[in-house]
């Protein structure tokens, strides 16, 4: 036979598997209701940004790896959404190099999403200095990456 307090700790375990069981059925009729739902979504709706396995807007981070693919890379993060590049010299222009670093900043295809900065160097007597970069090249680098992004989404959708 079971003592008092045997019993009451089977019974207390029986409760909490009711309990268990009465959530999972829950989640699953919850689940169950989303799948009808979801089959009569608009085709458009399954291509959206936040369908990714990544933690930024799957759109501008393939979008920005494209667009730096000729850039070497030292940095990528994708669940952080930053893209660091290293040092190019551009072979036509040996005494320059940039550096590019872009942040996506949200899960939506938007364009205050995506953060550009670059740093430039010129070579002065055999050394690298620090020179400025002109705001429109940076500017020119998000609306690649934009033009880019809305491109690829607008390929989703079509496919």
């Amino acid at each position: 036979m079971f003592s008092q307090n045997t019993a009451s700790a089977h019974s207390s375990r029986i409760g909490s598997l009711m309990m268990r069981g009465l959530a999972i059925a829950a989640v699953t009729s919850l689940v169950a209701g989303c799948a009808h739902h979801r089959g009569s979504r608009p085709k458009e709706q399954i291509a959206a940004s936040k369908v990714t396995t990544i933690g930024v807007n799957a759109y501008l981070w393939r979008a920005s790896l494209e667009t730096l693919s000729f850039m070497p890379l030292i940095q990528t993060d994708s669940n952080g959404g930053v893209l660091v590049t290293d040092w190019y010299t551009n072979p036509k222009n040996p005494g320059e190099r940039v550096k590019v670093t872009v942040s996506i900043l949200d899960q939506d295809l938007r364009a205050d999403a995506l953060r550009v900065a670059a740093s430039r160097q010129v070579q002065s007597s055999g050394q690298w200095v620090d020179a400025p970069v002109q705001a429109a090249t940076v500017q020119k680098l998000e609306d690649i990456i934009l033009t880019k992004a809305r491109d690829l989404r607008r390929n989703a959708y079509k496919g």
